[in-house]
């Protein structure tokens, strides 16, 4: 056996027989013959290909809640990311479920996320006349927009996973991918409670009592909680989920959340601005479809100007947005370069 083959082998006599095997994987979307001295299985190497991918980087430049705010502590869509990877493998791991299948997905989750967080998505919304869904972007960025239009070529389930890891979305069919639906909300609730009591628009006082005695009253506790009893009880009832009580705080702290601080206008209070400039963007390149990336041009002719223009601004960090508005709406001897 080469060193792949030994490492499916002892995925089959360690891990659950409820884990998604490697080698039992439904495959790629396009076959490919593997390297001579095969040292990954399908799930590690889709691992570093999301890793290594453009996208990936570009997460650290991307708002989670809080447009540009004062600080280094603040969330991007790359330590989310982080967070829910890291959440999302203990709990595979805790169930012997399969960990590089996990990472991958929580890897590609967010890679189609817009520019100004929710504000971009609304604007992308608003320009295209159809709804703009971060998870079907991120499966188009793995399938078609990364590699110059080649698509990074993932396994189908970890394609499945990124598609629906949101509420709402077609649950996936590996507990893998599902834990990743449960590790984001677990992540992204928590740590924006961080981020606005960082902001000064939260306390800890201000959670509801009925919440923290369930959860605790800090970010550890908080977490401790939601993702123990989310091993536990998938242990004990043989089914992936939380305790009934457990699950209804966390949703009760969610609804919490976009009360407090969602829709709250310190956070949120640049986004109709946010939204103007992504439109702005938006009507300029459709105008001007010559001045798209070379890289862009191709795909004019087969996908569409309206889709290819928003893949251009969805594909943006903040920063870069920023700077293209600059460079095409503010005169030279008013622009203000960091």
């Amino acid at each position: 056996m080469n060193i792949r083959e030994e490492l499916e082998w002892m995925e089959h006599e360690q891990l659950s027989e409820r884990a998604q095997f490697s080698d039992c994987s439904r495959g790629r979307l396009r076959q490919e013959e593997p390297p001579e001295f095969d040292v990954r299985t399908c799930y590690q190497r889709d691992c570093d290909r999301i890793l290594h991918s453009k996208s990936f980087r570009r997460l650290m430049h991307k708002t989670q809640v809080f447009l540009q705010p004062e600080g280094d502590h603040y969330r991007t869509r790359m330590t989310h990311t982080l967070e829910v990877s890291r959440i999302a493998r203990t709990v595979a791991r805790a169930l012997r479920l399969n960990e590089d299948l996990t990472e991958a997905i929580a890897f590609g989750h967010d890679l189609g996320h817009t520019p100004f967080g929710h504000a971009g998505e609304v604007a992308l919304t608003e320009v295209m006349g159809r709804e703009f869904r971060h998870n079907e972007q991120s499966l188009r960025v793995v399938d078609e927009l990364e590699k110059d239009g080649q698509g990074l070529n993932l396994t189908y389930e970890v394609r499945m996973g990124i598609l629906g890891h949101t509420t709402g979305s077609r649950m996936p069919e590996t507990l893998e991918g599902q834990i990743v639906r449960y590790a984001d909300q677990i992540a992204y609730i928590n740590h924006d409670i961080d981020d606005a009591m960082r902001a000064g628009i939260l306390t800890n006082q201000d959670i509801p009592k009925s919440i923290s005695v369930v959860l605790g009253d800090n970010h550890r506790d908080r977490i401790n909680s939601l993702v123990t009893n989310l091993i536990r009880h998938s242990r004990s009832e043989q089914e992936l989920g939380m305790d009934k009580e457990m699950f209804q705080t966390m949703q009760e702290l969610r609804s919490f959340m976009f009360q407090r601080v969602y829709k709250n206008p310190v956070a949120k209070g640049e986004e109709s601005k946010a939204r103007k400039i992504l439109q702005q963007l938006y009507e300029y390149y459709i105008k001007h479809p010559e001045k798209l990336p070379a890289d862009f041009q191709p795909q004019l002719s087969f996908e569409g100007m309206e889709r290819i223009v928003c893949d251009y601004i969805a594909g943006m960090s903040d920063k870069y947005a920023m700077y293209k508005y600059e460079e095409l709406f503010i005169p030279a001897v008013w622009q203000v370069r960091g």
